[in-house]
């Protein structure tokens, strides 16, 4: 990861590129730049400048970042989503997202209906191997 940051320290595009990633990802969550500063304990001045791709944040603060937008710090200074795995199905992707929105108690409620058609489908999965 060192040798990455270092790159996009020195590396005008990549910087530019992450900037970008960050305010799409912003936008996303519907935060202003006010509210991902005060997120990250950060002055708003700072927080504009990565999003210009003047500045990158200190390793810790990229953390934090990638905690905040439940991603990788890969994700984030280049793009590279290669240790997540895709979703492929549109619908539940849409969904997923929709669910962002929701309240707390809400999300927590599905993720547990979720978790138990999951637990469900491998309970039957189990059954169905040959004994």
């Amino acid at each position: 990861m060192m040798g990455v940051f270092s790159k996009a320290m020195k590396d005008e595009s990549l910087r530019k590129a992450f900037g970008t990633r960050l305010r799409q990802m912003r936008i996303q969550k519907t935060w202003s730049q006010k509210e991902l500063a005060q997120k990250l304990g950060v002055k708003l001045s700072i927080c504009t400048k990565y999003e210009m791709g003047l500045h990158l944040p200190a390793p810790e603060k990229l953390i934090e970042l990638s905690e905040l937008f439940t991603t990788t710090v890969d994700f984030l200074l280049t793009g590279d989503q290669s240790e997540a795995s895709p979703l492929h199905n549109r619908r539940l992707i849409d969904r997923l997202r929709a669910l962002e929105n929701f309240q707390h108690e809400d999300q927590e409620a599905v993720i547990r209906l979720i978790d138990a058609v999951i637990v469900k489908n491998r309970a039957e999965g189990l059954l169905k191997l040959p004994q």
